[in-house]
C-alpha cells in the first residue's frame, strides 16, 4: 500500500425537495382541501475517524463525494424521502482543511470522532402546511433548500509518542528497526526512507509507538531534498529523538542544521523535548568517540547520550530516556485537563 498524507476532496451535500401542491380529489367527498406533502431533508456529509487506516490512499482514487439529493413531496399528505448521508472515513490524526489548506476545519484524534463538513438542505413545504382558517385552499409551496459545495483537504499527520529526527543516513531506520517490530528499509545510501514509519518500542515492560521520518537536509523548508513536508508527522509527539551520526565530520554543524530546520518549520515542533544521542558508536575507538561527544555536547549545551542501532550497545538508555519524556508530557497534559475541568466546574457552579 502506497503512503499518502494529503489529498485534496471534493464534497457536496445534498438539496431538500421540494414541496408539493395538491388537493385531494376523490368521488363522494365534497370538500377535500390541501394534502401535499413536505419535501425530504438533503443527505449531509462527514468525516470520521477510525481504527485500522494509516494513509489516506483511498482519496487518491475518489475524489468527489455527493449526498443523496432529498425527495419531492407528493400528495396524500406523502412526504418525501430524505436523503442518505456520505462519511468520509479517515485514519485517526487526519486534520481537515479548508480551500487554502491555512484554515483548519477540524482535527480528529481519536476513534470515532466525527465532524459535519456539509449540511443537507431542509425540505420544502407542501400546501398543506399553509393551511388556516383563513386560507383554506393554498397554492403554493417551498422550494427545497439548495446543496453546499465544497472543496476540502485531507491532511495526516500520524499520531505517535516520540519522533525520529536526522540528517539522511544517520542511522534512523536502523534504529528503529533494532528497538521496534517495525521493519523499514535500510541501506548504506541517504533517503531510503520516503514516507514515514511507525514502530512500536518496548522497554521496561512499557510500550510507546516511535515514528520515523524521511532525512532533513540544509534548506529543506525551501524544498530542497524531500523538504520538510513530512514534519507534521512529529507535531503530535511527546519528545523528539534527534540521531547524529558519529562517523560525520561536521557532527556539531549536522546537529545545527536540524535545528534551524526545525525553528525554521515554525509552531511548537522546535520547542519540543529532544534527547541527543550520538549513533554508530560501534564504529568509532574510544578517542574518536570522546572527541565527537564533546564537539557535540559544546554544541547540544547538554548532556549526549551515545549509543548504536547495530551492536544494540546504549539502546535500553537512550529508550528509557525518551520513556521518561514521553511520561513527564503524560502528566503534564493529564493536570492540564484536571485544572481546566475544576475551573469549568467553578465557572458553572450557581448557589
Amino acid at each position: 500500500m502506497k503512503f499518502l498524507d494529503l489529498a485534496k476532496v471534493y464534497i457536496r451535500s445534498g438539496a431538500g425537495g421540494n414541496g408539493c401542491v395538491s388537493f385531494r380529489r376523490e368521488k363522494f367527498v365534497e370538500y377535500g382541501g390541501p394534502d401535499g406533502g413536505d419535501g425530504g431533508k438533503g443527505g449531509s456529509v462527514w468525516a470520521e475517524a477510525v481504527d485500522g487506516l494509516n494513509t489516506l490512499i483511498d482519496f487518491r482514487y475518489q475524489q468527489h463525494f455527493f449526498a443523496q439529493n432529498g425527495q419531492s413531496g407528493m400528495g396524500r399528505q406523502r412526504s418525501g424521502k430524505d436523503g442518505e448521508d456520505i462519511i468520509l472515513r479517515v485514519p485517526v490524526g487526519t486534520e481537515i482543511l479548508d480551500e487554502d489548506e491555512e484554515t483548519v476545519l477540524a482535527d480528529l484524534t481519536y476513534p470515532g470522532e466525527r465532524v459535519l463538513l456539509a449540511k443537507g438542505g431542509n425540505g420544502g413545504f407542501g400546501n398543506l402546511h399553509f393551511k388556516s382558517a383563513t386560507n383554506q385552499a393554498p397554492r403554493r409551496a417551498n422550494p427545497g433548500q439548495e446543496c453546499i459545495d465544497r472543496t476540502i483537504w485531507l491532511r495526516l499527520k500520524l499520531i505517535a509518542d516520540a519522533g525520529l529526527l536526522g540528517m539522511p543516513n544517520a542511522g534512523k531506520s536502523t534504529f528503529l528497526s533494532a528497538s521496534s517490530n517495525a521493519r523499514p528499509k535500510i541501506a548504506d545510501y541517504p533517503f531510503t526512507t520516503l514516507h514515514p514509519n511507525l514502530g512500536v518500542v518496548g522497554i521496561d515492560n512499557t510500550e510507546f509507538v516511535m515514528a520515523d521520518i524521511p532525512g532533513l537536509i540544509e534548506g529543506a523548508h525551501e524544498g530542497r531534498g524531500i523538504g520538510d513536508r513530512f514534519l507534521g508527522h512529529v507535531e503530535r509527539c511527546s519528545v523528539l529523538l534527534h540521531l547524529v551520526d558519529g562517523t560525520s565530520e561536521t557532527v556539531a554543524q549536522d546537529y545545527r542544521t536540524i535545528i534551524n530546520e526545525l525553528e525554521a518549520y515554525g509552531g511548537e515542533l522546535a520547542d519540543k523535548p529532544r534527547v541527543t544521542a550520538l549513533n554508530k558508536i560501534d564504529a568509532l575507538d574510544e578517542e574518536e568517540r570522546a572527541e565527537a561527544r564533546a564537539a557535540l555536547e559544546e554544541e547540544v549545551g547538554g548532556p549526549v547520550m551515545m549509543l548504536s542501532g547495530v551492536s544494540r550497545e546504549g539502546l535500553d538508555e537512550v529508550l528509557r530516556a525518551v520513556r521518561a519524556q514521553i511520561d513527564e508530557d503524560r502528566l503534564r497534559i493529564k493536570q492540564e485537563t484536571a485544572s481546566e475541568a475544576d475551573d469549568a466546574e467553578d465557572a458553572n457552579w450557581q448557589p
